[in-house]
């Protein structure tokens, strides 16, 4: 039974998936824990407390405006933390190359909360604001360079694979026809294009109709698929024997990178399926929490819509 916590940061950002993360993570006194997608703190919040002030917390997170949460937290809790700056492939990367190790690693992918609610960051098609998109304000591009520069058969593509949106085609030659009178700057501009250029039944569909374009351009203009991926097998090789990795994602293509690391993991033969015995030698690397992706509750969904999509996997690192 996980003990009762206070959730000072629910005000700001409601967390989501709370308990199944607690009782995946199963952090314990003493342990080392990291959030590689700190943002405003609210798992933070709870790990913390599990570390029942025995430990470390290392938060990361390329947004520079998550800071004074993570002091905010740190002046509430007693534990040994540090906040790391970056894109979370390349701080691990680090870490681990400096010999780092985790009894507890968390992914919670997606953009944040706060900073879809923030309209001048650009994440919303809910809001006009610039057109922006960077979780990173001092990274490039933006999703106005992108709108604006790249080419109508590109953008297609980050449509199609990114958003998974059935009128690409069509909306990169709208947007195409639209920047060569004028560029692109708010989003709003970018709604509008979207939605001239679907059939008027898809206006009224699943969701708002930029729903999907404004997913696909944030993924491409942060890299959140490539640099998940390459953050995996980072976080596999600092994670102590025993210890445990929990992800959670927000979208199939997200969900799709976390199920094949795992079976590949879990599997550790990479021998021809015809080989009649094992000559590789690898030994599974994880064992999979449950077989199924953890949904919230009907509960969570009544309290927090956002959390609608949300899907958790975890995983157990094999003791050596």
């Amino acid at each position: 039974m996980l003990p009762n916590v206070l959730r000072p940061n629910e005000t700001d950002h409601v967390p989501v998936l709370a308990d199944a993360v607690r009782e995946a993570l199963a952090v314990e006194p003493g342990q080392t824990v990291v959030d590689a997608t700190f943002g405003a703190g609210g798992h933070a919040e709870l790990l913390a407390a599990d570390l029942g002030g025995r430990g470390k917390l290392i938060a990361i997170d390329r947004d520079p405006s998550v800071r004074p949460y993570f002091d905010r937290l740190h002046k509430r809790n007693r534990f040994q933390g540090r906040f790391l700056r970056g894109e979370f492939s390349l701080v691990l990367e680090q870490l681990a190359s400096n010999g780092v190790k985790a009894d507890a690693i968390l992914f919670d992918l997606g953009v944040s909360s706060m900073q879809i609610d923030r309209p001048e960051r650009g994440f919303s098609y809910a809001t006009d604001a610039p057109l922006d998109m960077r979780m990173d304000p001092d990274s490039e591009p933006s999703a106005r360079e992108l709108v604006n520069e790249e080419s109508e058969r590109e953008l297609t593509r980050i449509f199609k694979d990114y958003g998974e949106e059935r009128y690409a085609r069509q909306i990169a030659r709208a947007i195409g026809r639209r920047r060569r009178e004028q560029p692109f700057e708010r989003t709003g501009e970018l709604v509008e294009t979207i939605k001239a250029a679907i059939p008027a039944p898809a206006r009224f569909g699943d969701g708002h109709p930029a729903k999907r374009v404004f997913q696909a351009l944030r993924i491409a203009v942060n890299d959140e698929l490539g640099s998940f991926e390459a953050a995996l097998p980072t976080a596999l090789e600092m994670l102590r024997p025993g210890g445990r990795l929990a992800v959670i994602s927000f979208h199939s293509l997200e969900d799709r990178i976390v199920k094949r690391f795992l079976r590949a993991e879990e599997k550790g033969c990479t021998c021809p399926p015809d080989f009649p015995v094992c000559v590789c030698g690898n030994e599974p690397a994880l064992r999979a929490l449950s077989r199924r992706p953890i949904k919230p509750s009907p509960q969570e969904l009544a309290a927090n819509p956002r959390a609608a999509s949300a899907r958790l996997r975890a995983a157990v690192k094999s003791e050596e």
